[in-house]
């Protein structure tokens, strides 16, 4: 869900722009990135309210929001009650995206923790392409050759198809809603809660009464003294200041590395690639797929090679591919290379900064204000997020796509040097493991 409603506008936007009449940078841009301002409010209150209330009830309200904006989005009869569902689906969005790596990371075993929630990651690229290849089958074909400036406004797409592209996260939207009543609470914050014995339960199922006696016995002792309590004063301490400063700055790199201005403005990338319509909406699918595979590639090597030789070789990666997007652009190419470079950086993303982000960020904060320290990153990962989108239509005014890409490169350049000299290797650790080396 997260992955649909996110990208599903990246479709939509060639005929909800002409729709509404959208004019400049700025109002492009807002149409874009509201979702973002919701997003960034369901993350800052997600991670609080989940360590009070607990992590299934949170991802519940989400379900629930993700059904109804999907269908107020589509229904929407102007500008302002679009931005307003498009703002409330951006509260699911934080939700989810904050709560679901660290549920998962909460149940899984060390030995294939980042495998797990490496499958969250999966599911916002399966996410992803589904939207886009939904978005694809939904729009009209155009005839050959048609420009998007070219899209006559009483056409169906314009009047209609776009609607329907965002009525239809409805349904995906209540599978999830209807699924997440057959999941257990996490058994950390059961133990959190004082209630140990339901914690044993869930473990139990996953790994045996041994495996769940001693995750029990192991959680508490991270929680000494401080069940049911949650002090998120202690994010200021200096031990935990210095972890949570950590995974804020590798939430934003995760944003601002650029690859999301891919997803949420490939229409426009791809038609200064000299693409027309139909070609443009299936060059989006083409990188949902891409998307899709790769996530495979991070599933399989994260357990095995670690979270810190793919965090460097993402960031190495996408510097060296931006680079050469840039020059693309810069010197006019059209047809097959550009396409092939962005694909690129979509292949290099999501076997590397998308998954194993959230992994390290399920991953690093202490037990007691998982939930807290959580927000605080996913809230600046989703600020980042919010100033990408908004800031790449002007800088594409003004300086042009090349020069965005030669950006975008700066930025993972400055993102490798600093993962190469902060981030230590979580691999194979369990998570009272990494708090005790992280935080003693």
């Amino acid at each position: 869900m997260f992955g649909y409603d996110w990208v599903v506008i990246g479709g939509a936007e060639l005929f909800y722009e002409k729709y509404f009449h959208l004019a400049g940078a700025l109002q492009v841009g807002w149409a874009m990135s509201s979702a973002l301002i919701g997003a960034l409010a369901g993350a800052l209150f997600a991670g609080t309210l989940s360590d009070k209330f607990g992590r299934k009830p949170l991802l519940l309200i989400s379900g629930w929001l993700f059904i109804l904006t999907s269908i107020g989005t589509g229904l929407a009869p102007d500008f302002l009650f679009f931005i307003a569902s498009r703002l409330l689906g951006g509260v699911a969005i934080g939700i989810a995206s904050n709560l679901s790596p660290l549920y998962i990371a909460e149940i899984a075993p060390a030995s294939m923790r980042g495998r797990l929630v490496s499958v969250n990651q999966l599911t916002i690229a399966i996410g992803v392409m589904l939207a886009q290849i939904v978005n694809w089958l939904i729009a009209q074909p155009t005839p050959p050759g048609t420009s998007v400036e070219q899209i006559p406004f009483d056409s169906w797409n314009v009047q209609v198809a776009w609607r329907w592209m965002f009525g239809v996260t409805a349904v995906p939207a209540a599978i999830f809603f209807i699924a997440m009543f057959l999941v257990p609470e996490s058994p950390r914050w059961l133990a959190k809660k004082g209630r140990s014995q339901k914690a044993l339960k869930v473990l139990e199922k996953i790994g045996g009464a041994a495996y769940a006696a001693r995750s029990v016995k192991d959680i508490e002792a991270t929680l000494v003294n401080e069940i049911d309590k949650v002090d998120l004063r202690e994010l200021l301490a200096p031990k935990v200041l210095k972890i949570l400063l950590l995974g804020v700055v590798l939430a934003v790199f995760q944003q601002w590395c650029g690859i999301n201005v891919i997803f949420q403005y490939g229409s426009r990338i791809f038609a200064d690639a000299g693409y027309a319509v139909s070609g443009i909406l299936f060059s989006i699918v083409i990188t949902g797929v891409v998307a899709v595979l790769m996530t495979f590639v991070a599933i399989a090597t994260v357990d095995r090679w670690g979270r810190r030789g793919l965090m460097l070789s993402g960031a190495f990666g996408l510097t060296l591919i931006y680079a050469a997007t840039g020059w693309a652009y810069h010197e006019h190419v059209t047809g097959l290379i550009p396409v092939v470079l962005v694909v690129a950086a979509i292949a290099c993303y999501c076997c590397t900064l998308a998954p194993i982000t959230w992994v390290i960020l399920s991953e690093i904060f202490p037990n007691r204000i998982r939930g807290g320290a959580m927000s605080v990153s996913v809230v600046a990962l989703w600020l980042g997020n919010f100033l990408l989108s908004q800031t790449f239509p002007v800088m594409y005014e003004k300086l042009g796509l090349a020069h965005c890409f030669w950006v975008y490169a700066g930025i993972c350049l400055v993102g490798f040097i600093f993962i190469y000299f902060k981030l230590p290797e979580t691999k194979g650790k369990t998570l009272e493991q990494i708090e005790r080396e992280l935080v003693d």
